[in-house]
């Protein structure tokens, strides 16, 4: 299972972009609303999550977590206990975490990108601490995969499905899609 975290502020196609490539990848994914069910984006968009955070309880069955970006979204999941633990349980059971734009803060604040490459929007280097930012679309070190930030978000999102899935299905989905970098 793929959890993706919303809080209110998320940046909308950091979130829905991923859910949908990995939906279509065949992956189980599910939404987990920050303080309940309808969240509403940082452009005023409410989305509807499959989950409220109070039901969320972190088993064998997580592949990975997303966590998106946005205003004051990051600042909400980076506060929340259950993202919190979500990442405690990552790390300690080798998971991957995935975070896009302003959200890798979140990693930087624990420590998690310490020694480790990693991308994030522009002015939020400072807060991936001891880590080497770099000015990439998305960005994979061993578990953790960051991006960039909106613009970023379909490199973003296939590059979880390939991860996930592999290289075939990644190029498989960009190609229904009509993508192309």
């Amino acid at each position: 299972m793929i959890y993706v975290f919303l809080a209110e502020g998320f940046e909308e196609i950091e979130a829905l972009t991923p859910v949908d490539c990995l939906r279509r990848a065949g992956k189980d994914v599910c939404t987990v609303g920050i303080g309940g069910t309808t969240v509403k984006g940082s452009h005023g968009i409410p989305v509807t999550a499959d989950l409220p955070d109070s039901a969320f309880r972190p088993d064998d069955s997580l592949e990975m977590i997303v966590l998106p970006g946005g205003m004051p979204g990051t600042i909400h999941l980076g506060e929340s206990d259950t993202v919190q633990s979500a990442l405690t349980h990552c790390v300690s059971n080798d998971k991957w975490i995935a975070a896009i734009c302003a959200a890798p803060s979140i990693l930087g604040a624990r420590g998690l990108l310490s020694d480790r490459t990693a991308t994030c929007y522009p002015g939020f280097e400072e807060k991936l601490i001891g880590c080497n930012a770099v000015a990439e679309p998305v960005c994979q070190d061993d578990r953790f995969i960051t991006g960039r930030g909106p613009g970023a978000a379909m490199d973003f999102a296939l590059k979880l499905v390939e991860v996930l899935c592999g290289a075939d299905a990644a190029q498989k989905i960009a190609e229904g899609m009509v993508y192309s970098k």
